[in-house]
């Protein structure tokens, strides 16, 4: 994390006069090869901050022109980050052959809880954008909560949603046991786990599941994300008198054909004698 800048003329205006000029190369390439990515630290796959909310965090992007012409990038933030983030100067002239690195501060309102949050950042010129994932943490005590909700059974799949009920990221893994009646108990592995689940966020899931005709079968949820959090529900369910009906129609039907062929059998087999 860097300490927050100073004026935002004066700083882009340093940013710029310092650019690294690349080393001459072969021909110039068109302009949709400009790059803009997180400054220093090369290779860094985002934009990192941490701090107090309130407090102006600051970064930088990189943006490289290798082209022959001047280059106009705009810069824009996603919502809500819109509001948070202040680029030291926006637009951006970047020279031929120059990278040029344009800081900018992102302050979290205050009262913000402890937690980790995710934005983008957007370059944008000559017709394309790249985008520039930015990750924060808010710093104070952090706090893992998950549940599992609205577990029901549909179309022959069981479904349900995990909440992330603390302020901070979690990767969720799910193991479903079904206790029924009738047979004996099982144990499903859940789908597997999607991308972290940020804090406040809510994701549906499915697993498939043939539903029985008959039994009546308990389902016991149990979802962990590391040793961090732990949830579990549980959800029963009946057959509908419409399935339960089909399916003894369906019986009786086929011990009526099974007994109808025993009898034919029968009757052929006293002919011949």
């Amino acid at each position: 994390m860097r300490r927050a800048v100073g004026a935002a003329a004066a700083a882009v205006a340093a940013a710029v006069a310092a650019a690294t000029v690349l080393v001459a190369a072969p021909p110039a390439p068109a302009a949709s090869a400009w790059t803009a990515r997180p400054a220093a630290g090369g290779g860094r796959p985002h934009a990192y901050l941490e701090g107090p909310a309130g407090t102006p965090l600051e970064d930088a992007l990189s943006l490289t022109n290798p082209g022959a012409r001047p280059l106009v990038v705009r810069l824009r933030a996603s919502a809500p980050w819109a509001a948070w983030v202040r680029f030291a100067a926006d637009p951006v002239t970047v020279p031929p052959r120059t990278r040029a690195d344009v800081p900018f501060t992102v302050t979290v309102p205050p009262g913000t809880p402890p937690g980790d949050l995710s934005g983008t950042l957007t370059a944008t010129a000559a017709g394309r954008d790249v985008a520039v994932p930015v990750r924060l943490r808010v710093a104070g005590p952090r706090l893992a909560a998950l549940t599992v909700e609205d577990v029901r059974v549909e179309d022959d799949a069981i479904r349900y949603t995990l909440v992330n009920r603390g302020n901070t990221a979690l990767t969720p893994r799910v193991e479903i046991r079904t206790d029924g009646l009738l047979g004996a108990p099982r144990t499903l592995d859940g789908p597997p786990p999607g991308p972290p689940l940020l804090p406040g966020a809510r994701r549906t899931a499915t697993h498939p599941w043939p539903r029985p005709t008959l039994d009546r079968v308990t389902l016991h949820l149990n979802a962990t994300a590391g040793n961090a959090a732990r949830a579990t529900a549980t959800h029963t369910y009946t057959p509908g008198p419409a399935r339960a009906a089909a399916w003894t129609a369906a019986a009786a039907t086929t011990a009526l054909a099974t007994w109808g062929v025993l009898l034919m059998r029968r009757r052929r087999a006293g002919a011949r004698r």
